[in-house]
């Protein structure tokens, strides 16, 4: 295999994945807590989906959103951490080149997603907050249709280029990829040509997707904290800016790992690698782990409704 991993080749048809290089003797109390998070975040986004098709009261914009960023957890997780278990469990560490470049899609473009949705849902809390009288005639249906539909293809087509650009690149160094999925960066540093077009969109694409989804939730707060402050009693502003908690501790799970990750990435070359991927990989499941708790816990809604299933079910 290792005269394999380093002969010329423009078109490999396998990539190696390493995992956590490093960190190979751990293995299996490693992925311990991965399969938890993983359990945990299919488990609470099935459930926050199912409670919200099976009560007609939660059929609001709110909620449809939370479904949207549901699902996209959901595929966003399993993109990663079946391939990463098999490592860990079986040294199932081959991929195909078709098979990496469509991990890498799917990983960018639902960080994407993810992103996106929370800028609506920061949209909800405005109207919601901002012209409460309106909220149901704003936010119709069909208009949370669209903007989903937004949602999904700007990240879409924003992500295309990724695979495209990493297909054209010539692979004659090796095969190998430290990492522990096919992240972009990971996949095209392999590449013996120069990528500074793929490091420069992928620059260009977390600033138009994370930095304007940060831009435009900046703004929505910015006005409803206005609202807030206007009101006449210290209840009433607890009370609604207490509706906003379960947002914000969702944006908070999403861009602090997210932003940590880029600062270790970019000013951390004396730590350790596997360090870094370690970190990586787990800043993947963290948010659809946390979500399905956060609006669990936090929504009153969804709290009463699963109390109501697992006191019947007791029953």
């Amino acid at each position: 295999m290792s005269d394999s991993n380093t002969t010329d080749f423009t078109n490999p048809s396998t990539f190696i994945l390493l995992g956590i290089p490093g960190l190979e003797a751990a293995y299996t109390w490693i992925s311990i807590p991965f399969c938890a998070m993983y359990t945990i975040a299919l488990l609470g986004n099935f459930t926050i989906l199912f409670i919200v098709k099976r009560v007609p009261s939660l059929h609001e914009p709110m909620y449809y959103f939370l479904c949207m960023l549901a699902i996209t957890d959901l595929v966003l997780s399993t993109s990663t951490l079946p391939k990463l278990l098999s490592i860990f469990w079986f040294n199932s560490i081959e991929i195909s080149f078709s098979a990496c470049l469509t991990q890498m899609y799917f990983v960018h473009c639902f960080s994407g997603m993810e992103s996106g949705i929370l800028v609506a849902m920061a949209l909800d809390r405005y109207v919601a907050i901002c012209n409460p009288l309106r909220h149901s005639t704003i936010l119709t249906k069909s208009v949370v249709a669209k903007i989903g539909l937004a949602v999904v293809l700007r990240s879409g087509i924003l992500t295309l280029p990724y695979p495209f650009l990493a297909r054209r690149w010539p692979y004659c160094r090796t095969n190998i990829i430290p990492h522990s999925y096919c992240a972009h960066i990971a996949v095209v540093n392999l590449a013996c040509a120069d990528i500074r077009i793929s490091s420069y969109y992928g620059l260009f694409d977390i600033i138009s997707e994370s930095g304007m989804d940060l831009f435009f939730i900046a703004v929505s707060y910015t006005q409803i904290l206005r609202a807030i402050f206007r009101l006449p009693t210290k209840d009433a502003r607890l009370k609604t800016f207490g509706t906003c908690i379960s947002h914000l501790s969702a944006i908070f799970a999403l861009y602090i790992p997210d932003i940590f990750s880029s600062l270790v990435y970019r000013f951390g070359q004396n730590m350790p690698q596997h360090f870094l991927v370690l970190f990586s990989s787990v800043f993947l499941l963290v948010p659809p782990m946390l979500h399905p708790i956060i609006y669990g816990v936090r929504t009153k809604q969804i709290r009463g409704r699963l109390h109501q299933f697992f006191t019947h079910g007791e029953a």
